[in-house]
């Protein structure tokens, strides 16, 4: 089927969804779809719609909308926020075990990553030769500071150095592919199984994707369910059971890490806050529920 819908200038735009019942002054309606997409806004108008049809349900405004927008901004600050902080946490503790296990340049040998095959250990190493030249094109100081007083030896960096340079897949790679002996010392520094640190750490890497590309959240479901804490050992995490494919669960993970790596954060205050100041935005969507501050995992 061909695709043949037609471009609408921005005015045209607002009179199609006020003609859907959207309820707005149309100057406003057309400064917002400017400078934010009319696709983009429909991401967030679509839980107002009547049944399946394109009506909007009644009373349905534009404010509704934007607060929603709104919510979604500050709801992407505060978990970059938190990846940020999981990620330098996972950086160096994998540059530390794996040093000290092995040396410091032991990643460039195969044997080292057992749980990678020999065609993803090459790409991986082709990643970081990638990493390493854009940075010393960029004249990253560490880099070449290196290179010139130890290049004549080394034409690669120590893990402790080049784990600087890793984005969080090439990092997750690194992760996946060493011994599950470093992943367990990560994993209990965290309080939760190997495996189960393994699933998080990969939808945070979605998330993370997500947030620098300004992709919604709110009503955004995972692809894979996140992995919980078997409930006989960890029952916090099943009674209530929290919906483990919304971001309700990735904010509950990304709370639970932080509090491990470091127990004087403000992030669940600020969580909290987010919260007090948008009342009205549903919690449903993020797999919430309605007393989620009293869970045991929250409160």
């Amino acid at each position: 089927m061909r695709y043949t819908k037609p471009p609408f200038t921005f005015e045209e735009q607002a009179d199609l969804l006020i003609s859907r019942g959207l309820k707005t002054d149309r100057d406003p309606l057309i400064a917002r779809l400017e400078s934010t997409s009319y696709f983009r806004l429909s991401g967030y108008l679509f839980p107002f719609r009547e049944g399946h049809s394109d009506q909007f349900r009644p009373e349905t405004t534009l404010d509704n909308v934007w607060n929603l927008c709104l919510f979604d901004q500050r709801l992407r600050t505060l978990l970059i926020d938190a990846i940020e902080a999981i990620e330098v946490f996972t950086r160096t503790q994998l540059a530390h075990h794996f040093a000290l296990q092995f040396d410091p340049f032991a990643y460039n040998q195969h044997a080292h990553l057992p749980n990678l095959n020999h065609s993803k250990f090459q790409n991986w190493q082709r990643r970081l030769d990638d990493q390493t030249q854009r940075s010393h094109r960029a004249r990253e100081e560490f880099v070449v500071h290196f290179f010139n007083r130890y290049g004549d030896e080394h034409t690669r960096l120590p893990i402790w150095s080049l784990i600087e340079l890793m984005d969080f897949g090439t990092t997750l790679t690194f992760y996946r592919g060493i011994n599950d002996g470093v992943k367990k010392k990560l994993a209990k520094h965290v309080g939760v199984p190997d495996a189960v640190l393994t699933s998080w750490l990969l939808t945070l890497n979605t998330v993370r994707n997500r947030c620098a590309h300004h992709s919604r959240l709110w009503n955004w479901k995972t692809g894979t369910p996140v992995k919980l804490p078997f409930p006989r050992k960890y029952p916090e995490w099943h009674q209530p059971p929290l919906d483990n494919q919304r971001i309700g669960i990735v904010l509950t993970l990304c709370r639970h890490l932080l509090n491990e790596i470091s127990p004087s954060n403000s992030w669940s205050d600020r969580t909290f806050a987010l919260f007090d100041e948008f009342p009205d935005v549903p919690l449903a969507p993020l797999g919430l529920p309605a007393n989620w501050r009293s869970h045991p995992l929250w409160n």
